[in-house]
């Protein structure tokens, strides 16, 4: 696809962005001199976030180039289906403020591992702590700094791996200067995000306007629902060629379910945001980002379903194809801002680089927290000063770049198409993960034999219903009821959100014979009285569900 250049307005609106961006990081991190920072301060920013920075820091650690280009990519190919990723999660968060975050705030609970350690033991911890590791770099910081190398370089026409380079080092800087950085810096970063993507979306549908006649939002919205109707449907009847992806009521009672709650209530990289703060301040700003996850698709899903339904009028026939001469759905959205006037294309430019940059900030603390805190300071030098605690972490965080840039480019990233990619890979770890937790939770007798099962049994289960049992099993005969597919080679496969929840299941009834054989008595501190809520937090969080509702209502 040709990529057209940035012109001179655009590189002074990305420069202003950028020098904000830097500019208050490091004045957030020189109020706090690294000479007196603690491992609290530098992974936690333990009591110094508000909740309007949590709320921007989880959205802009979530939202990143696997969105930007991998959600509207699907939005091109299957429509607002899509959508169901941000509209559930939006659901799952009430559910981890109410729920989760007393249990972790109550018993100090600071890092994924430490709760598998005070929980369980030590070894579930460390083999938890390496998945992780593994997981973040292998998986979610290479497809970020991959997809947003990606997506930069067509748009500016600057050289791919600079790209990386570029992107990384950003990322770095910003990441270095501790979790209060992070987490102030997102609100920026958030403020661009937002205003650059709803700038693409309105160029994108008064394009589809203007293309028929018109003019205006409305009228363009209207034509996407008439010529693009088959676009508009959040489930998926087994007969759809996307049912794979997105196997009809399960992203409504099944496995989107385990996606969303292992993501948003069991993962250091989502999770350590609202950590250091108080519950109070951690569930309002976990209630903020419900409520920005709901605009989510406007940003991220409508430009892709205004690009197919320009493509299908005749429009960006040569551009959406790939070297091979196939159309590729994840060059909807760059096709799209590179038809961004002067100026509009840098604010678009500048938020997509800041969905990436953020999400790359966030994952690399993820990752030096759990390195440095669940395998250094535990294994490697318990004495270790505070002091050295944060150079270790900073020195992780550098490490962990560069590893992802040179890991990314065999991935196969771009083959699978960059937001399946992370779901499937992830998938294949969260179902054991998730039963360890929620069992966790709220079951005393949980025993560490019965959490050690869902880990690694759990993985080793997702492999065998991936890649095993369709060679072993003809699975035709669950056709009929939706829990299996024909994939491209012919072989009958259980669509992937199906696999999670029937390894989910595997995994929680195993946890419950073993529990019972030999009760735990490790239970974590839990009572009724944690899981109540103010008045304000219930009318915010049920004018969410109702919204959610109202949604699947009306595009069902």
């Amino acid at each position: 696809m040709p990529a057209k250049q940035l012109d001179t307005l655009d590189y002074i609106v990305f420069l202003v962005y950028f020098l904000i961006v830097a500019g208050y990081g490091y004045y957030i991190y020189k109020k706090k001199q690294s000479a007196t920072m603690s491992t609290t301060d530098f992974f936690l920013a333990e009591g110094s976030l508000t909740w309007w920075a949590i709320g921007s820091s989880l959205i802009a650690s979530n939202i990143s180039a696997e969105q930007f280009i991998g959600a509207s990519g699907d939005g091109f190919a299957m429509g607002l289906a899509i959508a169901t990723y941000e509209w559930m999660a939006a659901a799952t968060l009430i559910v981890v403020a109410v729920f989760f975050m007393p249990i972790y705030l109550k018993n100090r609970i600071f890092t994924m591992p430490q709760f598998l350690t005070q929980r369980y033991n030590n070894t579930v911890s460390m083999i938890m702590a390496i998945f992780w590791l593994f997981l973040y770099v292998l998986v979610n910081l290479t497809s970020i700094l991959f997809l947003g190398a990606l997506a930069v370089s067509t748009i500016s026409g600057l050289n791919f791996t600079a790209c990386m380079f570029g992107l990384a080092i950003f990322a770095i800087i910003i990441t270095i200067g501790g979790m209060k950085v992070i987490g102030f810096t997102d609100v920026i970063q958030v403020f661009f995000l937002i205003m650059g993507g709803l700038a693409t979306t309105y160029l994108a549908i008064n394009l589809v306007s203007t293309e028929n006649g018109t003019q205006g939002l409305v009228e363009g919205f209207d034509l996407m629902l008439t010529k693009s109707a088959d676009h508009f449907h959040m489930i998926f009847p087994k007969n759809h060629p996307h049912y794979a992806s997105l196997p009809g009521l399960t992203v409504l009672f099944g496995g989107m379910w385990i996606v969303n709650l292992n993501y948003w209530g069991c993962n250091q990289y989502i999770t350590q945001r609202a950590l250091g703060a108080d519950l109070k301040t951690a569930r309002e700003g976990i209630l903020f980002a419900a409520f920005l996850k709901l605009l989510m698709p406007l940003i991220v899903v409508l430009p892709g379903i205004a690009a197919y339904t320009l493509y299908q009028q005749g429009l960006f026939q040569q551009e959406m194809l790939d070297a091979t001469g196939e159309v590729n759905k994840d060059h909807a959205y760059p096709v799209l801002l590179n038809l961004l006037p002067t100026g509009l294309k840098g604010l678009s430019f500048a938020a997509l680089t800041a969905a990436v940059v953020a999400s790359l900030a966030g994952k690399a603390n993820s990752i030096s927290t759990i390195f440095t805190l669940d395998i250094y300071r535990k294994y490697i030098a318990p004495e270790a000063s505070e002091q050295k605690l944060v150079n270790i972490g900073r020195i992780t965080i550098v490490v962990a770049m560069i590893m992802a840039i040179f890991i990314s480019p065999y991935m196969g990233i771009d083959k699978k198409g960059g937001f399946q990619f992370i779901q499937e890979m992830t998938g294949l770890v969260s179902p054991g993960v998730f039963a360890a937790f929620i069992l966790g939770f709220f079951w005393k007798k949980t025993n560490s034999a019965g959490a050690l099962f869902a880990i690694v049994g759990g993985f080793l289960l997702s492999l065998f219903f991936k890649y095993q049992l369709p060679e072993l099993v003809n699975l035709e005969f669950l056709a009929p009821t939706g829990f299996a597919v024909q994939n491209a080679e012919g072989l009958y496969v259980i669509p992937f959100l199906d696999t999670m929840g029937f390894v989910f299941l595997i995994c929680v009834a195993v946890m419950i014979v073993l529990g019972l054989q030999k009760p735990s008595n490790k239970g974590l501190e839990v009572d009724a009285a944690m899981f109540k809520v103010n008045p304000t937090f219930a009318v915010g969080a049920g004018a969410i569900l109702v919204l959610v509702v109202i949604l699947y209502t009306i595009f069902w």
